[in-house]
């Protein structure tokens, strides 16, 4: 893999994910946290089974005693996860929790039995699922801050486990085997490979859904990222007692063009407007394709400042020709655009884009060519 590659793909794991990922995480997070909870629950029967095969009295209460810590933090986690979205800090803090759980537990056996602490597969394998359930938060930094964690934790303890010793002897076990420098780099290299392979997963699935969510011709965001992001939006309005006007854009005359000149001319008339659009828009406006000729602006305006700045956008665009090939006759392009009000035109997307459609029939029945903000 070119350095170049390995940059992009270093970049893409270490950003904030995009809306559609960061709804993919949160339902994910909240799958952790079930699945947790079953699983802490079932820690319960461990320390019995100890007792009942005839284990010793100390050990079946620090493993009761984990067992209960565990339940307890599983439950506060699943609370937490239920409130999807409202904490950012939540995936961190809950991928801590499993790598510190597996350390802590690592530490207290080898508190009873020193080579139990270090060379114990099973307890270190939860190193390995904290850094694998990862991938279902679809949030690469989350991956490398566990990856890293675990690798930190375990690295001091191996250190200070093995420098307390005071005899060769105490880092042998028959039940455990030897506890050897070379062991321990083992098992520090194989996280890091394991957090390494969680990311690409990750980078990977990013990608799939940044390509279900991407409009391949004008690499706009589509419908589905529309309907991800939107909800986010009319809550954060809600919020902040803000407006939010959504303009539904029709390419006037657009068959015509496919028609006269092809398709490929019709490709390029549309990345001809999207390029319009995007030179002119502002923060706090969101641009997506959710059709043929049909684009979404979503301004986080009232309706009367809507209407200035899309007309303005429709103005600009007809003052920008579009040639449908080299040395043809410039082509002026226009669109009709339909406006409609959240909340007190709709409530959610879909009454939205009808109100707006309503209003871009009407502007197609005027001649087109212009901009309405009432369909009635």
């Amino acid at each position: 893999m070119h350095v170049s590659r390995l940059r992009e793909v270093a970049t893409a794991i270490l950003a904030r994910p995009d809306e559609i990922m960061l709804e993919i995480g949160a339902g994910g997070e909240l799958l952790v946290a079930r699945l947790r909870a079953v699983l802490a629950a079932m820690l319960l029967l461990l320390p019995l089974v100890n007792a009942l095969a005839g284990g010793g009295v100390r050990e079946t209460m620090i493993g009761l005693g984990g067992a209960l810590f565990v339940n307890i933090g599983a439950q506060l986690w699943l609370v937490l996860a239920r409130r999807k979205r409202q904490f950012r800090w939540l995936p961190f803090a809950s991928a801590a929790f499993h790598v510190s759980t597996t350390t802590l537990v690592l530490a207290v056996l080898a508190s009873q039995h020193l080579p139990a602490g270090l060379n114990s597969l099973i307890v270190w394998c939860g190193y390995v699922l904290a850094i694998l359930l990862t991938a279902l938060r679809s949030d690469g930094r989350v991956t490398l801050f566990a990856g890293a964690l675990a690798v930190l934790e375990y690295a001091v303890l191996a250190v200070v486990l093995m420098g307390s010793a005071t005899s060769p002897e105490q880092l042998l076990s028959t039940d455990y085997g030897a506890v050897t420098p070379g062991s321990q780099g083992q098992r520090i290299v194989l996280l890091v490979m394991f957090t390494l392979i969680t990311a690409m997963v990750v980078y990977r699935m990013q990608r799939l859904v940044e390509m279900s969510g991407t409009d391949g011709l004008t690499r706009l965001p589509n419908r589905t990222w529309l309907l991800h992001r939107i909800p986010r939006l009319f809550e954060s309005v809600r919020q902040d007692g803000d407006s939010l006007t959504l303009a539904l854009i029709d390419v006037d005359h657009f068959k015509r063009i496919n028609d006269l000149h092809g398709h490929h001319a019709g490709d390029r008339a549309l990345r001809h407007v999207v390029t319009v659009l995007r030179e002119l828009s502002e923060p706090g406006e969101w641009l997506a394709r959710i059709g043929g000729q049909e684009f979404v602006l979503v301004l986080r305006k009232p309706m009367g400042t809507a209407w200035e700045r899309v007309d303005a956008i429709r103005r600009a665009l007809g003052e920008r020709p579009f040639e449908p090939e080299r040395g043809a006759e410039a082509l002026p392009l226009s669109f009709s655009a339909g406006l409609a009000g959240f909340p007190h035109e709709g409530s959610d997307l879909s009454r939205l884009l009808r109100r707006a459609d309503n209003c871009v029939q009407q502007a197609k029945l005027q001649g087109r060519n212009r901009v309405i903000a009432r369909d009635g």
